[in-house]
């Protein structure tokens, strides 16, 4: 009945694979001239979904995770990842072949440092490496009285004899009434900035940033509507976007001509040697820019400004017309959302479903809008102790089975043309016990305290993360993740620069969507989050205020399970929201449902004292 996309975890000839392709690569190596290679889980814009092409660490070490990254010498090899993978890092790998690292515990410079012989060439492919990486590589290699090695052409596509081809999607143009603002407009902000920061000129490396300015979408990367694209702003004339021409219809080229020169991405270089000579000063993204590209600028005579993009925020804080569109389909969303609970809710106890059964189910219902794009990252679904894993990612490998007595933790998101969602539940299967009332009963009170925030303007989310913590805190309690992210407008569901973590530093502005997501995990039983997205919105100054204010307008509308809520632990201003808002998601949600999830839906959203 339901089918899912899903992205595997575990496959048992990774290992198999990984160990006969590092062989490969260590003969390219030692034909190069090289004793070593840094090969990060990374495309050349630092995606966070790369394509096919340039999965090379999964192809040289069979490890499929997000975030990782090889460092292969002539007798040894490690992997180094963070807590999220370590379990997977391990199943996926060879360990014959390769060590793997917690990130926690030794970083990849650390581990070069002690194990790197003196004298060792160690090759790195620039196209990778972003310059803040390429410092840190650089003391570590000195340090170890070896060499560092930019490599012209990367050993693994050398020896990579499948290697998939660059992806060719079309780019399509933004519906205007859902971009809200003209290209010319963005452009004029940007080069507003660039003067205001005495800057010449700004490379756009990252992706997200050069479908914003240029009111373009595309399908280059898994569950992002990404084309992969760069682009030059300079302060003064017009812009070039270097964008494969095979992605191109004549009608989206001509759009696209009218407000910037189009150029094939292999002509970036030499751009740049134009633009920077005569000593120009060019801000590169320290988060996405290639080393290269630094490089490039500085042996043509320019300078690198190093430091954020200018649209990273001009992107993240929404206009009204994204909002709408945001608001839109999380309505669409949450009657998708309903309709998986209600379903849910009367097939759990039948002891029949599995964790792939709940992933496929909850994207049929999303499919069966008609306006589904694309999940807006792989769902995490986890039953049982795999709840307690906050980045767990089913496959057919490690599925399970929903059994009584077990939460389970569905975290999902999909990709409308019109916005972006992303919305965690905890689900009961049967009665849950005390302690796990107890703890989902304090996340739901972290996850109030946020959307109920009233904060001044200026305000970073690191000063808000504790309003999610405290009561988990006073329990001796706690989670390893942010309380919350950016949300992109039809971009990515993880989105810069804002968010609300211990480590956000960048002030919350009017029109930021943002996710607040806090969680228990007790390891090998049963893990909690709830998850809705959040638009920041200017709130009234009372008398005798002397500064601006912000609140939170919540967008996702599904409700929380009432049967895992302690209402002895809430005071009667949570009791008041919870019901203000299950009320608010009967109303809007209610009309877009019929049958018997319209009836689930009222006893879901009933007052919680009755």
């Amino acid at each position: 009945m339901f089918e899912a996309k899903f992205q595997s975890f575990a496959d048992s000839a990774a290992p198999e694979r990984g160990a006969a392709h590092l062989a490969r690569l260590r003969a390219e190596l030692d034909r190069r001239g090289l004793d070593g290679f840094v090969v990060p889980r990374a495309d050349a814009h630092q995606n966070e979904y790369v394509p096919p092409c340039d999965e090379r660490l999964a192809w040289l070490t069979g490890f499929t995770g997000s975030a990782g990254i090889a460092l292969v010498l002539r007798d040894e090899a490690a992997l180094v990842v963070d807590g999220r993978y370590t379990i997977q890092a391990a199943a996926q790998t060879d360990p014959a072949a390769y060590t793997v690292v917690q990130l926690a515990q030794q970083s990849p410079e650390a581990w070069l440092a002690a194990h790197l012989p003196a004298g060792a060439r160690l090759g790195y492919d620039p196209w990778l490496i972003t310059v803040d990486t390429l410092d840190r590589l650089r003391k570590a290699v000195a340090g170890a009285d070896a060499v560092l090695v930019a490599v012209d052409g990367n050993p693994i596509d050398a020896v990579w004899a499948d290697r998939p081809a660059a992806p060719v999607a079309p780019v399509t143009l933004r519906d205007p009434a859902l971009a809200g603002e003209t290209t010319e407009s963005k452009l004029a902000r940007i080069r507003d900035r660039l003067a205001a920061e005495k800057l010449d000129a700004v490379v756009l490396s990252d992706p997200h940033g050069v479908a914003w300015t240029f009111n373009i979408r595309g399908g280059d990367v898994s569950f992002t509507p990404l084309p992969l694209a760069w682009a030059i702003v300079p302060r003064e004339g017009r812009p070039t976007l270097f964008v494969d021409g095979r992605k191109l219809s004549n009608a989206v080229r001509d759009a696209l001509a009218a407000t910037a020169e189009i150029a094939e991405p292999v002509m970036l270089e030499r751009a740049l040697d134009l633009i920077a000579a005569g000593n120009a000063l060019i801000r590169l993204d320290q988060a996405t820019a290639p080393a290269l590209l630094a490089a490039r600028i500085e042996a043509a005579g320019g300078r690198v400004s190093r430091g954020a993009s200018p649209v990273a925020l001009m992107q993240a804080a929404k206009n009204e017309a994204e909002l709408a569109g945001m608001r839109a389909a999380h309505l669409r969303d949450g009657a998708a959302l309903v309709r998986f609970l209600a379903w849910f809710d009367a097939e759990a106890p039948k002891g029949e479903l599995t964790e792939i059964d709940c992933v496929a189910a909850l994207e049929t219902f999303r499919r069966d809008t008609g306006l589904l794009k694309d999940v807006s990252f792989p769902s995490i679904a986890g039953a049982g102790p795999n709840g307690a894993l906050p980045h767990y990612r089913v496959s057919e490998a490690s599925n399970r089975r929903l059994n009584p007595g077990e939460l389970f933790v569905i975290d999902s998101g999909a990709q409308y043309e019109d916005g972006t969602t992303d919305v965690t539940r905890t689900l009961p299967v049967g009665m849950p016990d005390d302690e796990m009332r107890d703890r989902y009963t304090r996340v739901l009170k972290g996850h109030i305290a946020v959307a109920r925030a009233v904060f001044p303007q200026g305000t970073s989310g690191a000063q808000l993360d504790p309003f999610a913590r405290q009561f988990l805190w006073a329990a001796g309690l706690d989670f390893d993740h942010g309380t919350g992210h950016g949300v992109g407008a039809y971009l990515s569901v993880h989105e810069g620069p804002a968010r609300i973590s211990k480590l956000g530093t960048v002030p919350l502005e009017a029109g930021m969507v943002l996710s607040d997501e806090p969680g228990f995990y007790k390891e090998g039983s049963f893990g909690i989050r709830l998850e809705n997205l959040v638009v920041v919105q200017p709130e009234p100054t009372p008398p005798g205020g002397e500064r601006p204010l912000y609140s939170f307008e919540t967008i996702t509308f599904a409700p929380f399970d009432r049967r895992v809520i302690d209402p002895v632990l809430l005071t009667d201003e949570e009791i008041a929201w919870l019901d203000d808002y299950h009320a608010r998601v009967r109303e809007l949600i209610g009309p877009l449902v019929d049958g018997p999830a319209a009836d689930w839906l009222i006893e879901a959203t009933a007052p919680l004292r009755g």
